[in-house]
């Protein structure tokens, strides 16, 4: 079961009785007596599913006028003229929907028909989208095949680690004594000291040569120096 919804309404529209069209051209609103409506009443637009009808009612009362079924916009229905955007041409049917006419009705302020227009495209695009959902779930969609094929193969690169952080299955790194070793630390000395040490060194090498026991006895001494030390 369908419920109503009002999509818009409009408190005044003027309905006017049109010629018959004798040619194709279009429908023009200066054909008709614009001066001498021959009804003027409220415009109800009203939704039922997908179904729209435009009903012209009393005012007070709210007896219906006429009813204008639309199936569809641009279509049969309703037709705008060709020389105004406030007036159009309805197509209007009896209860049992077997007989129909043709009558003019306009607006007298032009915002009015720019939301009657709009309403009726907003109906039909919507309308149009949920014709376009249920197509869809409608139609069978298309299964992955996610299986292999016969001969593929699939390779995964996968680090394993250890609680210790380590990677599982590395080689292990076997110490040679011939590792990168750290500088050695910086030591500030005074020039003076180091001018002596060498100094001391110069002069023992010198005397080392000249006297080679006396050499003898200090490499005695400084062994010695060294146990001490």
């Amino acid at each position: 079961m369908s419920y109503e919804s009002v999509v818009l309404i409009k408190q005044e529209v003027f309905v006017y009785k049109i010629p018959p069209r004798a040619t194709n051209r279009s429908y023009r609103a200066a054909d008709w007596n614009l001066n001498e409506p021959t009804w003027n009443g409220r415009m109800r637009m009203v939704s039922s599913g997908n179904l729209l009808n435009i009903k012209l009612e009393d005012k007070v009362t709210g007896q219906l006028f006429a009813n204008c079924p639309v199936e569809a916009y641009p279509g049969l229905a309703i037709e705008p003229v060709s020389d105004s955007s406030r007036y159009f041409v309805l197509r209007i049917q009896d209860d049992n929907g077997g007989r129909s006419a043709f009558i003019g009705i306009g607006f007298g302020d032009r915002s009015d028909s720019f939301d009657f227009n709009v309403a009726l495209q907003d109906h039909f695009k919507y309308v149009k989208n949920q014709e376009a959902i249920e197509k869809e779930k409608d139609e069978p969609k298309p299964q992955l095949d996610l299986g292999f094929k016969e001969g593929e193969t699939i390779k995964i690169n996968m680090k394993i680690t250890k609680k210790d952080g380590s990677e599982a299955g590395g080689r292990t790194k076997k110490g040679t004594g011939l590792g990168v070793l750290p500088p050695p630390p910086k030591t500030e000395k005074s020039p003076t000291a180091s001018n002596n040490e060498f100094g001391d060194f110069v002069q023992a090498s010198a005397s080392s040569a000249a006297n080679p026991s006396s050499t003898q006895q200090q490499q005695q001494q400084q062994n010695s120096n060294w146990v001490q030390f």
